[in-house]
């Protein structure tokens, strides 16, 4: 029987790659760059890049920040400071706070059954605005981030540090779940707890439970 859920944040409660494409389209235009599908879509592809060097250990957060901007604007030959640029960017994106479909509507029905968590590789900031203007913190028991715990997910630390704020806590009646497979599902595997993978898009991977619609998630838990 499961007791404690694990939820990722982006792109599993609230939609991160909306919230993303506002954020830097308007962060472009505030610096006067005409922001076309190209130059969004190549922001996005070195963003994703440097998360994932992030995820494994190569790089630390605030490399991750200024390294995304600095390499699009060497490709762009524009001199903008990549540091204020991420401050620009990141008051937008704490604005940024739509939710998944379906995802509100989960919580609700899953707070007063389960013990819910977040657990997040965001930064503290622009997460904790993000949380707070979607109202989502009221259904979680507590939330955790890594940068306030100083390590990532998928690393084992990370989940020891949840592990250990959680009275009561057992693997063998927890669950992760997240999109992702390299931080999500992969964190869950390296902590020993179960994983279900929120696959809307029916990309290739493996993890206990893959779902491809957050409305699959009661029954789930039901059956477990």
């Amino acid at each position: 029987m499961i007791k404690t859920v694990l939820f990722d944040l982006d792109d599993t409660i609230l939609d991160f790659h909306l919230s993303e494409y506002k954020a830097i389209k308007r962060t472009f235009m505030d610096l006067g760059l005409y922001p076309d599908e190209k130059l969004l879509n190549r922001y996005s592809e070195i963003n994703l890049s440097r998360w994932k060097l992030l995820e494994k250990g190569e790089l630390t957060r605030e490399q991750v920040l200024t390294s995304r901007f600095d390499i699009l604007f060497s490709e762009m030959g524009k001199s903008f400071s990549a540091v204020d640029t991420n401050d620009i960017y990141r008051e937008h994106l704490s604005r940024g706070y739509d939710y998944i479909e379906g995802a509100e509507d989960l919580l609700r029905k899953l707070h007063n059954k389960y013990d819910l968590y977040i657990v997040s590789n965001g930064s503290t900031i622009v997460q904790n605005k993000r949380i707070n203007g979607s109202g989502v913190r009221q259904y979680f028991k507590n939330i955790f981030i890594s940068e306030e715990i100083g390590h990532n997910k998928p690393s084992k630390e990370f989940f020891d540090y949840c592990f250990s704020k959680i009275d009561g806590f057992s693997k063998e009646t927890a669950i992760i779940i997240g999109d992702s497979l390299s931080s999500d599902i992969k964190g869950g595997n390296n902590a020993g707890i179960k994983t279900c993978w929120f696959n809307p898009n029916g990309a290739i991977g493996e993890a206990d439970f893959i779902i491809n619609d957050l409305r699959e998630i009661p029954d789930l838990l039901k059956r477990i």
